[in-house]
C-alpha cells in the first residue's frame, strides 16, 4: 500500500476557524495511508510580480512545501461570495513566476464549512475555476458544502453528527482513490 503525503490549506487565517476544525475532522476520518501536513499561508506578503526574480523566504517555503507533497486539500470558508484573500494570495505565490506553477498535475480536493445554508458553494466554484486554470486535477464528486451548527465539530475534530461523520469519511476515501488515479496517469518524482 502506497502512502500519500497530502498538503492542506486552511483558507481562513483565524485561529478559531471552523474550517480549521473541519480540517482536523477530515484528518481523523482519512484512510491510514494518507499523511497530512498543513501548508501555512499567514506570513506571505501580498504577491507582486516584482518578487518573481527573487522570491522572499516565505514564498520559497510555500513552493517547497507544495513540491514535497503528492496532493492538495483545500479547506476554505466563503468570504463575500468568494475565496478568502489570504488563500488567493497563497495560490498566486505558488503559481508564479510564469512556468513555475506548483499546482500543475497535483491532485486536489475542495471542501468547506460555513454557518450559511449554501456552505461555501460559491467560494468553491471560484476556487475550482482558478485551479482549472492552473492545471490542477480536481476531484469533482462528492461535492462537500458543510453547513456548520454549533457543536457539530469539536476543536479536536470529533464530529457529533453520525451522518456528517459518514459523509466526511466517504469524502476522504474518495479523495484517496482520486489521488491514486491521478498519480497513476500523471506520475511524479517522490
Amino acid at each position: 500500500m502506497t502512502t500519500y503525503k497530502v498538503g492542506y490549506f486552511v483558507g481562513s487565517l483565524a485561529t478559531a476557524s471552523i474550517n480549521r476544525m473541519l480540517s482536523k475532522a477530515l484528518i481523523r476520518m482519512s484512510p491510514p495511508d494518507l499523511e497530512f501536513v498543513e501548508i501555512p499561508i499567514k506570513d506571505l506578503p501580498v504577491y507582486s510580480y516584482d518578487y518573481d526574480a527573487d522570491y522572499p523566504a516565505a514564498g520559497r517555503a510555500l513552493k517547497d512545501a507544495i513540491a514535497s507533497i503528492d496532493a492538495v486539500l483545500f479547506v476554505t470558508p466563503e468570504y463575500n461570495r468568494s475565496i478568502p484573500g489570504g488563500l488567493k494570495n497563497a495560490i498566486d505565490w505558488a503559481s508564479r513566476p510564469p512556468g513555475q506553477n506548483s499546482f500543475a498535475d497535483k491532485p486536489c480536493a475542495v471542501i468547506g464549512i460555513s454557518p450559511g445554508r449554501i456552505g461555501t458553494a460559491i467560494a468553491q466554484q471560484h476556487l475550482r475555476s482558478v485551479l482549472g486554470y492552473l492545471n490542477a486535477p480536481q476531484m469533482n464528486a462528492p461535492e462537500a458544502y458543510i453547513n456548520y451548527q454549533p457543536g457539530l465539530i469539536t476543536d479536536t475534530g470529533e464530529v457529533a453528527d453520525q451522518s456528517t461523520a459518514q459523509f466526511l469519511q466517504r469524502f476522504m476515501n474518495e479523495f484517496r482513490t482520486f489521488i491514486t488515479q491521478v498519480l497513476t496517469v500523471l506520475p511524479h518524482e517522490r
